[in-house]
């Protein structure tokens, strides 16, 4: 008779964890369960449940960051308990391991693909999910950069109503207090845009990547600057021109469907692109920069809203890079105020939000489970889950500084060294913000 006190370690969990544990170093920091039932690891921590044996499959065929977050999508492996707690614990156990995690041999992975074949995991690649991004030619192209960005943001209009608060930003929030409400982050950080930027009215704006038009119709709205607004994708540029139509500033806007290599405008009084520089590329930036201060005029003011990462990873990861942003390309601060000031530009105020972005990203969040039902209904379980786990990954990435974000504010100075500056407006900036 079997001794029920007794755990089974015959079981597919447990087998699997011995495998992760050579692999990592230490100990499981997280339970397993496998498709058998099985189930190992430590009590109290999140589940990640292995649904089937293509999970494991894909990880065979596409070991990392990559292969779990497929898994993942598909539904194959999923995480009872909280998802973010599941993403801190295994993190924090791959930086425990550092530099010291054991170099696997050759004999370790013939192991590890002989324990793959008796449970029965070896087969042929499963088929790449139907959200992941499927990109051709060079690195931004203008028709690689068009698809990259219709990936993401023609992804539906419908879609970001149901995420988005009122404002339809979809950029870091300002948060000013803890109980604030979304859409009044997105306000302050409209506003605080509008004031380093010195908009007045009849102020000329060029709104670079402008999204679904929050600043730009803020800036009209708000300040009666005349902005032009520039988008590559299609949904966004519609949307935008349906708002401009319904608040009647046709007078005040206007909405080209773009790259901004074909901006052949100039003389702007204030140029702004926020959260749009992270799509332009490394090799690219230098020239994004030199059109930045061509298009503005002499003590004229260009604001950039970017986000930023460590020199060792100037993506945003394979995950981020395959379901949401293709050929992103992300850098330290400092190498982007470099940037912009061997175009000509001198930066004049940097600003870190990071700690911003965690809210804001928790706020997209809480609304795409408050909605689940709706987000499935419209865009289906797969793509949901993409977003689920890019948001909770991505808070997680800003709350632990893998990631910030920053505004720069920089000008274009005359001839005679003029940046047009008062150096007393600074105190203004952040008055009474929403």
């Amino acid at each position: 008779m079997t001794d029920l006190r007794t755990p089974d370690r015959t079981g597919a969990a447990h087998r699997l964890a011995a495998l992760v544990e050579d692999a990592l170093g230490v100990p499981l920091p997280v339970r397993l369960r496998a498709w058998d039932g099985s189930e190992t690891g430590p009590s109290g921590t999140p589940v990640v449940v292995l649904r089937s044996r293509r999970a494991l499959r894909r990880l065979l065929w596409q070991p990392g960051e990559l292969g779990l977050a497929q898994a993942y999508v598909t539904g194959e492996l999923d995480v009872e308990g909280d998802l973010a707690e599941g993403l801190r614990t295994v993190w924090a156990a791959g930086r425990e391991r550092g530099a010291h995690a054991p170099r696997l041999t050759l004999a370790d992975r013939a192991r590890a693909v002989g324990e793959a074949a008796r449970l029965g995991a070896i087969g042929p690649r499963p088929p790449v999910p139907a959200s992941q991004a499927r990109l051709r030619g060079s690195r931004h192209t203008k028709a690689r950069d068009r698809a990259a960005i219709s990936h993401h943001y023609d992804l539906s209009n419908d879609f970001y109503r149901l995420l988005l608060d009122d404002t339809m930003a979809y950029s870091c929030g300002y948060w000013t207090a803890e109980d604030m409400d979304p859409a009044d982050a997105q306000r302050a950080k409209l506003e605080l845009i509008c004031r380093k930027l010195g908009l007045t009215a009849g102020s000329r704006l060029l709104d670079i990547g402008c999204g679904w038009g929050s600043l730009t119709l803020y800036a009209a709205e708000q300040h009666k600057a005349r902005v032009t607004a520039v988008t590559l994708a299609r949904e966004q540029a519609a949307f935008v021109r349906e708002q401009v139509r319904e608040r009647g500033l046709e007078d005040r806007v206007e909405v080209v469907c773009q790259d901004y290599r074909d901006i052949t405008g100039s003389g702007y009084d204030a140029v702004s692109t926020i959260e749009m520089g992270e799509h332009v590329g490394d090799e690219e930036y230098p020239a994004f920069a030199a059109a930045l201060h061509r298009m503005v005029r002499p003590e004229g003011r260009v604001l950039v809203q970017q986000m930023s990462r460590g020199a060792n990873a100037p993506g945003g990861g394979a995950f981020i890079e395959a379901y949401i942003a293709p050929d992103m390309h992300m850098r330290p601060l400092g190498d982007t105020v470099a940037l912009l000031e061997e175009a000509g530009l001198e930066v004049r105020s940097t600003e870190s939000m990071r700690e911003h972005y965690v809210r804001t990203v928790a706020a997209w969040h809480r609304t795409l489970e408050r909605r689940w039902d709706e987000v499935v209904a419209l865009v289906g379980t797969e793509t949901a889950r993409v977003w689920r786990l890019y948001l909770v990954g991505g808070a997680l990435a800003f709350e632990e500084g893998r990631m910030g974000v920053d505004q720069i504010l920089s000008v274009r100075r005359d001839r005679k060294g003029a940046s047009g500056l008062d150096l007393s407006e600074a105190a203004d900036w952040y008055r009474d913000l929403v």
